[in-house]
């Protein structure tokens, strides 16, 4: 960076990186000392005193703000003289605040290998970033597979196993709606195993259709279903729910233009029928409830019985 200024200290050119640092005034004709502070050596407002100093180093800042300071060095042209400068910050702070880069500097200034190193940093860093993005987005992808039964896209065990206990640390009162296909077996053996598969992945639309965003729907065994109420323990509600999921689930799904003929049974534990709720305990009486529907004519609900 450069400036020349004439006998009576008014600039009468600035090089482009100077005026980088000021763009929006046009610095030729300005006064040397209106531009700069001198801070060292002290009491330089004249030109005589800063061609005195010629060949030694000055400390400027500007004036006004952003007030950066600059190294400085004068070299006298006759009855004019030449300032070269410096950023008295660290050059990857001044070339970050004014947006300058190799090109600002000539070929032979050490602040151009500087800049490079910068660079080379700042790019290693910038494919560091990235790198880290993917891997953090594969991982996440990775879990969210881990947790994601593959035919209906619910959540499948391993992700029962880890919400409920939260749950219950958490304080949080939620039930548990176990729900079993009926006659499953029968579309299995008469229309095959892709009818069997559009089955579940019908009865997973239709349990995310009469669900609320905070329940979460899990498949976690062939036919096998189970819902988590958080926050929901109502038995009205949870009746009222469970009633109509066994009412659409009656309803014949289509395969291949053929009907598949299913409905279903269903088990209910709820946390605050329990002192301290143990998942495990709640999941076995969810089941004994839904086993109890079976046994009492299939298509139909039964809440497990407190005490």
């Amino acid at each position: 960076m450069h400036l020349q200024i004439d006998h009576k200290g008014r600039i009468t050119h600035a090089g482009p990186t100077l005026a980088k640092l000021r763009p929006d005034r046009d610095l030729r004709g300005v006064c040397l000392f209106d531009l700069f502070e001198v801070l060292r050596p002290r009491a330089i407002d004249r030109v005589s005193a800063l061609r005195a100093q010629a060949g030694g180093k000055l400390q400027l800042r500007f004036a006004q703000p952003p007030k950066t300071a600059l190294n400085g060095v004068l070299a006298p042209l006759g009855a004019a003289s030449v300032l070269n400068l410096s950023f008295r910050m660290p050059v990857q702070d001044g070339v970050s605040d004014y947006a300058l880069s190799a090109k600002d500097f000539a070929a032979t200034d050490l602040t151009v290998d500087m800049l490079y190193l910068i660079e080379a940093k700042t790019a290693a860093m910038d494919a560091s970033q990235r790198l880290n993005s993917r891997l953090q987005g594969a991982k996440i992808a990775a879990e969210e597979r881990a947790f994601t039964d593959t035919l209906t896209g619910l959540k499948n065990r391993r992700a029962m196993n880890n919400i409920l206990p939260r749950l219950v640390e958490n304080g949080i009162e939620f039930s548990l709606m176990h729900l079993d296909l009926d006659h499953f077996k029968a579309i299995n053996d008469t229309m095959g195993h892709a009818a069997g598969d559009h089955v579940l992945q019908e009865v997973a639309r239709i349990m995310a259709g009469l669900t609320r965003e905070e329940d979460t729907a899990f498949r976690i065994g062939g036919d096998e279903f189970l819902l988590i109420f958080q926050g929901m323990t109502d038995r009205g509600k949870l009746q009222s729910v469970a009633g109509r999921l066994l009412s659409r689930l009656e309803q014949p799904i289509r395969f291949k233009g053929k009907p598949c003929h299913v409905s279903a049974s269903i088990g209910i534990a709820r946390s605050v029928d329990y002192g301290k709720p143990d998942p495990a305990r709640m999941m076995a009486d969810a089941d004994a409830a839904l086993y109890f529907s079976k046994r009492s004519g299939r298509a139909r609900l039964h809440f497990h019985a407190a005490g």
